[in-house]
């Protein structure tokens, strides 16, 4: 039966990257002036979720995301999620309305048109550097002090298709607690599941995020990084490991 998928499986990813580019090459002056002076990063932001919901309806998926806790737009916060699927990206820009900035690896920087406007707004590193670790301190310090968010992935990657959740790299917890900031767990929970890495694999559907209760850093010091780091990673590794046992009894 799946031998008939795969012709489906093929134009569905071509066609992922058609709604990547589309937006993109139509409003491309208005982006252009966007992202030519930092003042003006916020409208891009805008524009930015306005492509994230372009893709996600073109791709026939519906959202549901469950908040437990609003953050305030007037606020600064250190978004994290855990990591499975190219639609992340837009998952998040979907999720949060507060303009954030995304911390990702330099390699997507290479992605013809996308790659331009995320390397001119995102924070980039190298994580073989350890001279691109600090700038990225650096840098976002910038951003946060201008009242913008963070974002990261922690796991660092997309882990193997057999893990749940990889284990999560410091530096998001690091820069939390040396600029006091809240973190919020973000639970992609049937992203991996509508679409994957894996070129075979996929479908339009529902997807669901759980936007979870921030981690307070007030007060915590760097000693408490790795506790910060567990403690983030367990609500959503448990969020998981509870979404795949329905699945399994179902």
């Amino acid at each position: 039966m799946n031998i008939f998928k795969y012709p489906f499986w093929v134009l569905y990813r071509i066609w992922f990257y058609i709604l990547v580019a589309l937006p993109i090459i139509l409003l491309l002056p208005i982006l252009l002036i966007s992202i030519s002076r930092d003042s003006w990063y916020r409208f891009f932001f805008r524009l930015a979720r306005f492509w994230a919901k372009f893709i996600l309806i073109g791709m026939g998926f519906k959202w549901k995301i469950k908040y437990e806790q609003i953050p305030d737009q007037s606020k600064s916060y250190m978004f994290i999620a855990n990591h499975t699927s190219m639609i992340d990206i837009m998952m998040m820009l979907v999720s949060v309305k507060n303009p954030f900035v995304f911390v990702g690896k330099k390699e997507l920087a290479k992605i013809p048109l996308f790659g331009y406007f995320y390397k001119k707004t995102c924070i980039l590193v190298d994580r073989s550097s350890a001279k691109s670790r600090q700038a990225v301190f650096l840098r976002a310090q910038r951003k946060l002090q201008s009242g913008l968010s963070i974002c990261i992935f922690p796991e660092g990657g997309v882990p193997e298709a057999h893990i749940v959740l990889d284990e999560f790299k410091d530096g998001a917890f690091r820069l939390a607690i040396n600029h006091q900031i809240p973190i919020v767990p973000l639970s992609f929970l049937d992203n991996k599941k509508r679409f994957s890495y894996s070129l075979f694999s996929g479908g339009p559907g529902l997807i669901r995020v759980i936007v979870n209760k921030f981690i307070q850093t007030k007060g915590l010091i760097v000693e408490d990084t790795k506790e910060l780091n567990n403690k983030s990673r367990s609500i959503i590794l448990n969020q998981l490991l509870e979404v795949n046992k329905k699945a399994i009894l179902d």
